[in-house]
């Protein structure tokens, strides 16, 4: 009984130098290639101040979660608050104005103000959220 021999097998071609170049290619991209899109202008991001007391006197206005208003604690409509802040801001145009608003109000109905009270001239603006019960 003769048995054959098995043929030999040439070994296959290894791909490490693949992998190596691949990886230098990952490394080259990653250095010169952009991950995010850039402003075209520089942007300081606004700074908590936590652990301070809130600044006192000025106007206090409040905003409820379904959108209603109250200044000082008097409730009163977006026109008669816009009014009496304007008639404020005449007679002391630097006068603090304190935001108050609750966690689930719409950021519809406070941004608009916000930008509104700005254009009366309001110069000091402080926004409050009142946090979710935990």
């Amino acid at each position: 009984m003769r048995l054959a021999r098995a043929t030999r097998r040439t070994a296959p071609e290894t791909i490490v130098p693949l992998i190596d170049v691949v990886f230098f290619l990952l490394v080259f991209f990653m250095l010169i290639g952009r991950m995010d899109a850039t402003a075209p202008f520089e942007v300081a991001p606004a700074v908590a101040r936590t652990g301070t007391d809130m600044p006192g006197g000025g106007l206090t206005l409040a905003i409820a979660d379904d959108g209603a208003l109250a200044l000082d604690g008097t409730a009163l409509d977006h026109a008669a608050l816009i009014a009496q802040i304007a008639q404020d801001l005449t007679v002391t145009p630097d006068r603090l104005i304190r935001i108050n608003a609750h966690h689930a109000a719409p950021l519809a109905s406070v941004l608009p103000l916000v930008a509104e009270l700005e254009s009366r001239g309001a110069t000091d603006i402080v926004l409050v959220v009142t946090p979710p019960a935990p």
